[in-house]
């Protein structure tokens, strides 16, 4: 059995001829014909080149691995518990899943209270607005992607540093504009960014607390490229500091291009080269300038970086570090990158189980964790705070907020054209009748709410569905608050399950109480 997909896929818009009939061990059709136009990414790369290695259309999709792992969240059933209750009192009216506090904390020294142990990864693109709104409607965390001052057209520039950038504002607002109490937004800032000032203007210039550096570059940790196909682009983004390959400022490479000699221009982001007293540094640097909360975002890398990352982390005293498992990348990230790099969430966070235990044993001071990485519905939710308890304390949930937003806006947007929307008919015709989240939040955001986007109610309705899942999941286990839950609350399926995890399976669970008897 091949893990890995055939060279056919809507990521790359691509298919394969005769799909019934794919050589596993290739991906290639078992068959390749001598008139066939070449429809799968072989065929893409032979007229399209360098171009193939990434996925189609960026600017209006979001992309994730379509690689079948041996090992995920699949793989483990959650246990439940018949007798007793706790963190609540053993009262019938009282041990109910409403009542269930799933309320958490972003933060180590200066906390702030987040309404479910939810953070939206750092996105920038597509629907960010409805993203970043939606997260402020259900008072969870959300943190601004990296890279995103190429894209502000009124950006301003000084020696090189960002003095003043709209767009960035206009994404902290956006949070801000919905904020009822709960929930925080943060800004990234990757190696490129850190170069421009971008987190140091965002502190100082825009009030922002809480920052984050991301170890790695585009989607999860290799170097993001975009293709400039205008000279005049690609100076224009030189001059702001930015890798273009070939270089435009070189007359002859300039010459040729106008001829249309040689590749299109590309962007590329430069890859971090950091280290522990670079680090050390720059946390201290962004405390003084205003930063209550430093948080670090993890691709899946090297186990041996993981550890160095945790060790830095634990004596820079960072808030949080977010660990992004392999098969995502819901930016401008190679195809292959997505499907065969890096360690996949359940093999990730078991890893970092096992690190933060062995840290604490020495004495190590530890920051939060938070685990992301195909994680989308409440089982995940569970599975994973679970399989980290007591360490992993929050999940980030990226593609499935992200297409929450896309689905509401979508919807809105027809019916209020008086457009019928086919499976949504029966719940009535207008944004009122449709969207039930409009009722929810007319209790914080009185006759307002009904200027909410939908896209924005999209999110929230999605992050609320979710929490109440989970309530319902921990009341399953007679776990009434986030701190009691722990890892025999899921129980591997499979030896492969069982052997990276450690945890007791059915028959474990089952010896030792017979022990009892």
């Amino acid at each position: 059995m091949a893990y890995s997909p055939s060279l056919g896929s809507t990521i790359t818009n691509t298919k394969m001829r005769t799909p019934e009939n794919v050589s596993q061990f290739s991906g290639m059709c078992a068959v390749c014909t001598y008139n066939c136009t070449g429809t799968c990414e072989i065929g893409l790369s032979a007229i399209r080149g360098s171009e193939a290695i990434y996925p189609y259309k960026t600017d209006i999709n979001q992309f994730a691995s379509e690689k079948d792992y041996p090992l995920d969240l699949s793989h483990f059933n959650i246990n439940g518990r018949v007798f007793g209750a706790v963190g609540i009192e053993e009262d019938a009216d009282k041990a109910t899943f409403p009542n269930v506090n799933v309320k958490a904390n972003l933060g180590i020294k200066n906390k702030v209270e987040l309404e479910a142990p939810i953070i939206l990864p750092a996105i920038a693109k597509l629907d960010w607005r409805d993203y970043f709104a939606g997260a402020a409607l259900a008072g969870i965390g959300v943190i601004i992607g990296e890279d995103g001052i190429p894209k502000d057209e009124n950006l301003v520039l000084e020696n090189g540093k960002v003095v003043s950038s709209p767009l960035v504002e206009d994404m902290v607002n956006t949070f801000r504009k919905y904020y009822r109490g709960y929930g925080e937004i943060g800004l990234q800032g990757n190696f490129d960014d850190e170069g421009m000032g971008v987190l140091d203007y965002a502190i100082t210039k825009l009030g922002v607390k809480t920052v984050e550096l991301k170890f790695g570059q585009g989607a999860k940790g290799i170097q993001g490229m975009g293709i400039v196909k205008e000279l005049e682009e690609a100076l224009k983004q030189q001059q702001k500091g930015y890798y273009i390959n070939p270089d435009p400022s070189d007359s002859k490479v300039a010459e040729d291009y106008k001829k249309g000699i040689g590749p299109f221009f590309e962007k590329i982001g430069r890859i971090p080269m950091w280290n522990e007293e670079a680090l050390l540094q720059r946390i201290e640097e962004l405390r003084n300038l205003g930063a209550e909360r430093i948080l670090f975002k993890v691709g899946p890398f090297d186990p041996r970086d993981l550890v160095t990352i945790l060790k830095i982390a634990s004596k820079a005293e960072v808030d949080l570090v977010t660990f992004d498992g392999a098969g995502g990348g819901t930016g401008n990230s190679p195809s292959k990158m997505m499907n065969e790099w890096g360690i996949p969430t359940v093999y990730m966070e078991s890893i970092i189980y096992k690190t933060l235990k062995k840290l604490e044993e020495k004495g190590y001071p530890l920051p939060q964790i938070a685990i992301a990485g195909g994680i989308v519905t409440e089982d995940h939710v569970f599975k994973t705070l679970s399989m980290g308890a007591p360490y992993v304390g929050l999940v980030g949930i990226g593609r499935g907020a992200m297409a929450a937003g896309m689905s509401g806006k979508t919807v809105g947007e027809l019916l209020r054209q008086g457009k019928a929307v086919k499976g949504y008919e029966r719940f009535g015709n207008t944004v009122e009748e449709v969207f039930t989240g409009y009722r929810q939040l007319k209790a914080y955001y009185g006759n307002d709410a009904k200027d909410i986007p939908t896209g924005a109610v999209g999110v929230y309705s999605y992050i609320h569905r979710v929490v109440t899942g989970l309530k319902q999941l921990m009341t399953l286990n007679r776990k009434f608050a986030l701190e009691y839950i722990e890892r025999d609350d899921i129980i591997p399926l499979t030896e492969l399950a069982a052997k990276v995890t450690g945890l007791k399976t059915y028959d474990e669970i089952l010896n030792e109480e017979l022990k009892n008897l």
